[in-house]
């Protein structure tokens, strides 16, 4: 039977006085129900914590806003601005965060209301593309909480001015697709970063070493959907290669520049529409096993990484899931019923569209 996982909170946007809460599930016997991604995360965070490791970790999600009254391709709600022309890309355009401040204020409100922590509000690479930065937290399981709420907010408020919002990772073949990058360091039982300091690195570049080694089999948590493979193309701001770097934004895996007790690693893979609760527990097993196996990665990338030879990541859902079927990581990640659970549920997907004769399909050949 279910159970709430935290307090019901105001949906601040609705037109009536309504509430939410987050759940999680149990068996009849009360244990935890380990095909529940919540219960999953919830099992990794205490394993690690166990060990000494404690991840302090921030999400940032991209979303488009849609006009409902505008049509673009194939019926498609169009981007608001879309019509406007090409200069409406604007990426970091502070004119398009005016026009739609009151949106955003509202959001703002609701976050506060509900004790979401967010950082900053962007304009991203598209037109009608926005991204929200949540900050830290040193409980990941509350990070993925404020990763499911912010989405149901921020769609929430675009509907009450008019608007459709969407987490889709690719919505739009022409435009930059919706990633949800992670921020991730680790502390020790004493609180220090153990990513900090001369020692510290050795440990940092061991946990971006183990993330490497198991991205291709773990890609299918990250890239969740048949649509989510279209958003990784070259040169399309997402990465496409198993590789990292220094303040690179074209890799898989980024080394910000920041102080030693703000050393972290950014994963830039996952889509907007990825779980947030199974996208945390492989990132976290990653790179534990990276730490405690004292794994070295190739090299950093200098330059732009989509023209480098590194390791290419699947670019299709079935490779994907092959590669996470041969993988004993996924289990060790997850635990053997989710992992079972989930290569179930993408397989069905994957055969729902091989079902599905496109007109693409029937144009080229009837």
């Amino acid at each position: 039977m279910p159970r709430h996982a935290r307090l019901a909170v105001h949906r601040a946007w609705a037109k009536r006085k309504t509430a939410q809460v987050m759940l999680q599930t149990f068996s009849p016997e009360g244990e935890p129900f380990m095909a529940d991604s919540r219960q999953v995360l919830k099992r990794k965070v205490a394993e690690v914590n166990e060990k000494g490791y404690f991840p302090v970790v921030a999400f940032e999600l991209e979303f488009y806003l849609l006009d409902p009254e505008v049509e673009w391709d194939d019926g498609m709600p169009a981007p608001v601005g879309a019509t406007a022309g090409p200069d409406r890309l604007r990426m970091y355009g502070l004119d398009d965060l005016a026009e739609h401040a009151a949106l955003f204020d509202m959001i703002r409100d609701a976050a506060q209301e509900q004790e979401l922590p967010i950082d900053t509000i962007i304009k991203e690479a598209a037109p009608g593309q926005f991204e929200v930065n949540l900050k830290h937290r040193a409980d990941p399981l509350r990070a993925a909480d404020d990763v499911i709420m912010l989405q149901r907010l921020v769609i929430g408020c675009a509907r009450a001015h008019g608007l459709t919002a969407t987490f889709m990772a690719k919505p739009f073949l022409e435009y930059a697709g919706n990633g949800m990058h992670v921020h991730a360091s680790m502390l020790d039982r004493e609180g220090r970063n153990i990513f900090g300091g001369e020692a510290g690195r050795k440990k940092l570049e061991a946990a971006v070493a183990g993330l490497l080694r198991t991205m291709p089999e773990s890609l299918l948590l990250f890239i969740n959907t048949w649509n989510g493979f279209r958003r990784i193309t070259p040169g399309s701001y997402a990465p496409t290669r198993a590789v990292w770097g220094e303040n690179n934004r074209s890799v898989a895996l980024r080394i910000p520049v920041a102080s030693d007790e703000n050393k972290r690693l950014e994963h830039r893979i996952a889509g907007a529409d990825a779980n947030p609760y199974l996208v945390m527990s492989a990132l976290i097993q990653g790179m534990v096993e990276g730490i405690e196996n004292e794994e070295v990665p190739p090299p950093p990338i200098i330059g732009n990484a989509y023209d480098d030879n590194g390791l290419f990541l699947p670019d299709d859902m079935d490779e994907a899931l092959q590669l996470m079927a041969r993988s004993s990581f996924v289990e060790r990640a997850l635990g053997p019923l989710m992992a079972k659970v989930y290569q179930d549920l993408k397989r069905a997907e994957i055969l729902a569209f091989w079902a599905e004769i496109t007109q693409l399909e029937r144009t080229t050949y009837l």
